[in-house]
């Protein structure tokens, strides 16, 4: 079955762009200067940022469902991207090298099946999930780090 994998939309991190540091501080989030390549996965451009670039570390909702699941962690932003990345029917250079835990929710935000997989293998996975009637959605998480990656829907 085909899917979709869509980065965030830049829109709710423009603010603190550029922003100084005691505004980051008052949002909970922080610059950091990349030194190296992988190891700071942009979530709106789904690639690891360069060395030398900057991006911000920030807390983000990215399960919002009024469920036990509804859920936040750490992310990381490129302050240089400017439009959500968009795969379809591959994944994106940030969840193809790293370990992933693939979840699958349904329509009311409830977790209904996920595995951990490598994402090179992946896609399998992947199709099986999204091609359940009862899925929803899905939410790519880094495995080792527990953080949010992605959103994954049908396409």
């Amino acid at each position: 079955m085909s899917f979709v994998v869509t980065g965030l939309a830049p829109e709710p991190f423009a603010p603190l762009f550029g922003a100084d540091e005691a505004t980051l501080a008052a949002a909970g989030a922080i610059r950091c200067r990349v030194d190296a390549k992988p190891g700071f996965p942009c979530r709106i451009s789904l690639v690891d940022a360069e060395p030398g670039e900057t991006v911000l570390l920030l807390n983000h909702e990215h399960q919002p469902a009024d469920t036990p699941y509804r859920a936040r962690h750490a992310i990381y932003v490129r302050e240089a991207a400017d439009a959500p990345a968009r795969y379809e029917n591959r994944l994106p250079p940030a969840l193809s090298n790293r370990l992933l835990a693939i979840r699958a929710y349904d329509d009311r935000g409830m977790m209904i099946e996920a595995d951990v997989i490598e994402g090179r293998d992946a896609i399998p996975l992947i199709e099986r999930l999204i091609a359940d009637p009862r899925t929803a959605y899905l939410h790519a998480h880094n495995a080792r780090r527990g953080c949010f990656a992605a959103r994954i829907d049908r396409s």
